[in-house]
């Protein structure tokens, strides 16, 4: 009987032992997971906070003013909520549908395709450069890149400027136009024409340095192996440099068509950009004029929801399309 019991007694004790320990281990484990979890979230509490303060907060600021009928007064301003009217003037007028939402997106896709193909164009011709001239010809093209908007946009009117312009003078020496009576801003298509050349000339830099970038890490070995299977250039171009560098090429798509859907400086500056010209208006410069020099705060403020939401649906796309092809690498 002494025996039994203290076998009864050693095993319960060895049992308790075995579950405090197990219950210590579900605890650790816990413990690790709940820092997994947490760990990264801490790290990027910062730029979280930095973001909420500088995006999120304005952005709910700009939907609740979209929503109400605001009057500016001295010492501040009243606003009296209308539910979705702006959005209802704003999508049942024929302005949006005929001349601002065409402006935008053909002006926008013109513009992410020549800035692509151009910046490509100049990085293959770097990656074939010796390092002097490759260093002085990425110092010249940069120096577009770092010009200011406002700066470069005054270059191209002058340019076109009627009468005295370069181009419109060469022109008319060439017997194409008449000096004298052709103005280049007046029409749509001329107008975006010299818009669309202003933001290619901006934006291709920044495209041949990040695909430049791209470019280089591609082994040469594949290239080798191109010209002995006897690929031309344009096959290797398309069967071994788009598939290899295809996330650059996303990466470098989805800045350009954000940047290019939200143009304001380089239309608003021009002769009739900034509301003279109801024709040449895209979204941005809508959004301004609606709000800033027509006093009308809530259908100015529903106008550029309206972009941020075609942004994020363009964006959404194409990061998903960046992940889809990150998976299939793997």
């Amino acid at each position: 009987m002494l025996v039994s019991d203290g076998s009864k007694d050693g095993s319960s004790g060895s049992s308790s032992l075995r579950s405090r320990r197990d219950d210590d281990g579900d605890a650790a484990r816990r413990r690790k997971r709940l820092t997994t979890l947490t760990r990264p979230w801490l790290l990027l509490a910062p730029a979280l906070v930095v973001l909420i303060g500088l995006l999120l907060w304005p952005l709910i600021q700009v939907g609740k003013l979209s929503l109400q009928d605001y009057v500016v007064k001295f010492g501040g301003g009243k606003g009296t909520y209308t539910g979705f009217d702006n959005y209802t003037d704003l999508l049942t007028g024929e302005l949006l549908w005929k001349t601002v939402l065409p402006n935008t997106v053909f002006f926008a896709f013109a513009c992410v395709g020549l800035t692509v193909a151009l910046g490509t164009a100049v990085a293959l011709l770097l990656n074939r450069l010796g390092p002097t001239w490759k260093l002085i010809c990425s110092v010249s093209i940069l120096a577009a890149w770092a010009m200011p908007a406002v700066t470069g946009t005054y270059v191209w009117i002058w340019l076109f400027s009627p009468e005295d312009g370069m181009v419109s003078q060469v022109a008319d020496s060439m017997g194409l136009i008449d000096a004298e009576t052709t103005n280049w801003f007046t029409e749509r298509l001329p107008f975006y024409a010299i818009a669309t050349i202003n933001v290619v000339h901006h934006g291709f830099p920044f495209v041949a340095i990040t695909v430049l970038a791209g470019l280089l890490t591609i082994p040469k070995e594949l290239y080798e192996a191109g010209e002995i299977d006897g690929a031309n250039a344009w096959q290797r171009f398309w069967k071994i440099t788009v598939p290899t560098i295809k996330p650059v090429f996303l990466v470098v798509t989805i800045l350009s068509t954000i940047w290019d859907f939200k143009v304001f400086t380089q239309v608003f500056l021009m002769p009739g950009g900034s509301g003279s010209n109801p024709d040449v208006y895209n979204l941005g410069v809508y959004s301004y004029i609606e709000a800033f020099a027509k006093n009308d705060y809530g259908a100015g403020a529903a106008a550029a929801v309206l972009l941020t939401l075609l942004l994020l649906a363009i964006t959404i796309v194409y990061i998903r399309t960046l992940f889809r092809q990150g998976e299939e690498d793997l």
